[in-house]
């Protein structure tokens, strides 16, 4: 579980938001989802300086109920002969996060956001692929059509997904989205229909994916570590390993809906949609991770 991000656009730890009927996060009903997908262990990806309240206020609530490890991702763990570039105070990207996890994951694994809502189905789904014994870089994804992902309070950042025959193709980062008119614009003016799936970051991985990882992080700190707020994107990786035939990746979709927090004004919506869900007794209205 990516959690490092302080959210800079939300205007705190959005992880730590109470969303919940009974003031669960985001990350509960992830959680929640996961272990009756069949995960036995959560992976926390934190950053050390957040380590005391994030034990406290989250990790605490799984104690004696689910194995629970922790990963740090740290500016200046780096790959040999690199060093951190003067001035440089943010670590770098999803990539990083990932590897961070390295010493600590050894089967395999699915990844996600710390505050995107992703759906009971869409774990089922990847939890059943991932259960069947899968060959080094044969990795898969859940992917959500474009128009279901965006923020009504403001642009989002989407990784739009070429999926031919199942497999994933091309994931091409695109910024600045927003709904327009019956369409998508993005920074650039490029138009979409909407019905484009994007990846939301929901990844099936294998061990196999940290040396290349690893590499990844190398190349990419030779090519843009002295950039000011260059990051290392996991879909990127992803796709380079695409491109030149190191990995293949499934794509599954689900019918459950996909929401998140972006910006604080997100909470209220985010709050309506769960609170429907438990109405409609797709959740308790208190998950047992709660004290």
């Amino acid at each position: 579980m990516l959690a490092a991000g302080m959210g800079s656009r939300f205007g705190g730890m959005k992880q730590l938001e109470p969303v919940g009927p009974s003031g669960e996060t985001v990350m509960d009903y992830a959680v929640y989802d996961a272990v009756r997908a069949g995960v036995e262990r959560v992976v926390f990806v934190i950053r050390r300086d957040v380590e005391e309240a994030f034990r406290a206020t989250i990790g605490s609530r799984y104690s004696g109920r689910l194995p629970v490890a922790y990963a740090f991702q740290e500016l200046d763990v780096l790959p040999a002969g690199r060093t951190v570039p003067q001035g440089r105070t943010k670590p770098w990207g999803t990539g990083q996060a990932v590897l961070a996890a390295g010493d600590v994951v050894s089967a395999p694994f699915i990844v996600i956001n710390a505050d995107d809502f992703y759906g009971r189905q869409a774990y089922a789904a990847l939890g059943a692929l991932l259960a069947v014994e899968r060959t080094p870089g044969s990795y898969a994804m859940v992917a959500y059509p474009l128009v279901n992902t965006l923020s009504e309070n403001g642009s989002v950042s989407r990784g739009v997904c070429e999926v031919v025959d199942g497999r994933l193709r091309s994931v091409v980062e695109h910024t600045g989205l927003s709904a327009d008119g019956d369409g998508v614009l993005d920074a650039s003016g490029a138009r979409f229909t909407g019905r484009e799936l994007v990846s939301m970051n929901f990844w099936g991985l294998l061990p196999d994916v940290f040396g290349r990882l690893e590499a990844a992080f190398g190349a990419f700190l030779d090519e843009h570590g002295q950039e000011q707020g260059s990051e290392l994107y996991l879909p990127a990786v992803i796709d380079d390993l695409v491109a030149r035939g190191h990995a293949t990746v499934d794509v599954l979709t689900s019918p459950d809906p996909w929401f998140g927090m972006t910006y604080a004004a997100d909470r209220a919506m985010v709050a309506a949609r769960l609170a429907e869900l438990v109405a409609a007794s797709e959740y308790p209205s208190r998950l047992g991770w709660r004290a």
